[in-house]
């Protein structure tokens, strides 16, 4: 073996070695620390965890998961999960850079779920209600034919039971892998929802970042009550894609939570710590008001 060889060989070994302890020290600050999105301070995630991933230093609302979300609104133990054994087909065998199977599979074994929906029943501060939520993580809680399917048996169990549905929106719009099938539950929901409305049933939905295309375009603007977090982003299509649309500059926080509520396009904007306690109560101002 030349000399070139040799100390090419053995900077390798020294490159290998630093690349694996800079990955545990990647993996041990991951587990440590957490950086806000939003200002960038790095904080320690035991602290934001106990704030439910809300900043401590610009309330900047971080992205939860479906199951986080449920523990945060619905009273302890109350929550009884209803469809999942619900999946996902393929009918259009659609394949892009990756296959749609791939796709889900993939979904699976990164959030242990089958879709980006869980739905079920429970209480809120005593008041029982419908609680469905989606979760970004899989596939950008995209709209398909199952998430639409259990919305709709959502809308179906609170009018046997007489009471109000919750919807937490968290999704990019219609899954385009499921084409036209998607792009139906937008009116297979909204046809759930008035049912529901012709009876008198409150429908509270909640608004977190982000909320676009075809599920602010249907169900997710539906509600009796629009409520969104601080700072989510909401809309249907993309800033860039109106920008340039329109070919002119967009106001600041466009999009956001706030702008849409000093334009009058939702009726509040609610802090995650506050979220229980504001929904408990409005179920049972919409519970006093059926009564009477």
């Amino acid at each position: 073996m030349d000399l070139k060889n040799f100390f090419s060989k053995i900077k390798s070994e020294i490159l290998e070695k630093e690349k694996s302890v800079d990955s545990n020290k990647i993996i041990e600050n991951q587990s440590h620390w957490v950086k806000c999105p939003s200002c960038e301070s790095m904080m320690f995630f035991k602290e934001v965890e106990n704030l439910n991933h809300v900043c401590p230093k610009c309330n900047f609302h971080m992205r939860i998961g479906a199951n986080k979300r449920i523990s945060l609104i619905a009273d302890e133990n109350s929550f009884v999960v209803f469809d999942e054994e619900l999946h996902p087909t393929d009918p259009l065998e659609f394949v892009d850079s990756k296959s749609y199977k791939k796709r889900l599979e993939e979904s699976l074994h990164k959030t242990g779920k089958t879709s980006s929906i869980m739905a079920g029943s429970c209480t809120i501060n005593g008041t029982p209600v419908e609680l469905v939520v989606f979760d970004f993580s899989f596939m950008g809680g995209s709209l398909g034919s199952v998430e639409g399917e259990k919305i709709v048996r959502a809308c179906n169990r609170a009018l046997e039971k007489n009471h109000g549905i919750i919807i937490v929106s968290a999704s990019g719009g219609a899954r385009m892998q499921e084409s036209t099938f998607s792009l139906m539950q937008m009116a297979k929901t909204s046809a759930a929802l008035k049912k529901m409305d012709n009876a008198g049933l409150p429908f509270i939905s909640i608004l977190t970042d982000p909320t676009f295309g075809g599920v602010s375009a249907s169900f997710a603007f539906l509600g009796d009550i629009l409520m969104a977090e601080p700072g989510a982003l909401i809309g249907f299509a993309g800033a860039r894609v109106i920008k340039q649309t329109i070919g002119k500059d967009l106001p600041d926080g466009f999009q956001r939570s706030e702008f849409l509520l000093e334009h009058g396009s939702i009726d509040m904007v609610v802090d995650r710590n506050d979220m229980k306690k504001t929904l408990g109560d409005l179920l049972k101002v919409f519970k006093k008001e059926s009564v009477a």
